[in-house]
């Protein structure tokens, strides 16, 4: 019995630490499971249990206030991120990265809501073959711990090797 909790342990250990190939400044410190550093007080447990968001039909993509000023906006309000290590409009995210970091992905042409310029709004092909939301080229995510409307927990986060940013309605990342 102690061989299979020492293997348990070991296994969720490697998980957490060996997150999709992050690639962070000083390996020293831990890494939890979604892949940003924890400081000494975090969870060495901690573990991201949800999945990639579902393909919506026709997604739409909004604008809404919050503690950071006006940023883009997905289903349910919830804030909408660019992934620095993404280029060309592809996204560099995926696996442990996408279950924290879930792209926005649909099924129909996406939709501008109030405030959001038409003209920037795109799709690209992500390798799972799923057709992902683009804003002035930048392929777009929520963050797994965003809970509710106007949250921007995932701004200014170093993980899975760059920075993550809520996109203002200019389709660049906000500053604040």
């Amino acid at each position: 019995m102690r061989k299979l909790l020492f293997v348990g342990a070991l296994a969720v250990g490697l998980f957490a630490t060996g997150c999709g190939g992050t690639e962070e400044k000083d390996a020293t410190e831990p890494i939890a499971a979604d892949g940003v550093k924890a400081t000494p007080t975090a969870s060495a447990s901690a573990s991201v249990s949800a999945s990639a968001t579902p393909a919506a039909a026709g997604a739409m993509v909004d604008l809404a206030e919050t503690k950071i000023g006006k940023v883009l906006v997905g289903e349910k309000g919830r804030t909408l991120y660019l992934f620095e290590k993404d280029k060309n409009g592809k996204s560099a995210c995926s696996g442990p990265c996408a279950q924290a970091w879930p792209p926005l992905v649909m099924s129909e042409k996406p939709r501008a809501g109030n405030g959001i310029k038409e003209n920037l709004l795109g799709t690209t092909k992500r390798d799972d073959g799923e057709t992902q939301v683009t804003y002035n080229g930048h392929p777009l995510y929520y963050y797994i711990k965003d809970q509710k409307p106007g949250d921007t927990t995932g701004q200014d986060v170093e993980a899975f090797g760059a920075e993550w940013y809520a996109v203002n309605t200019n389709g660049e990342k906000v500053h604040g």
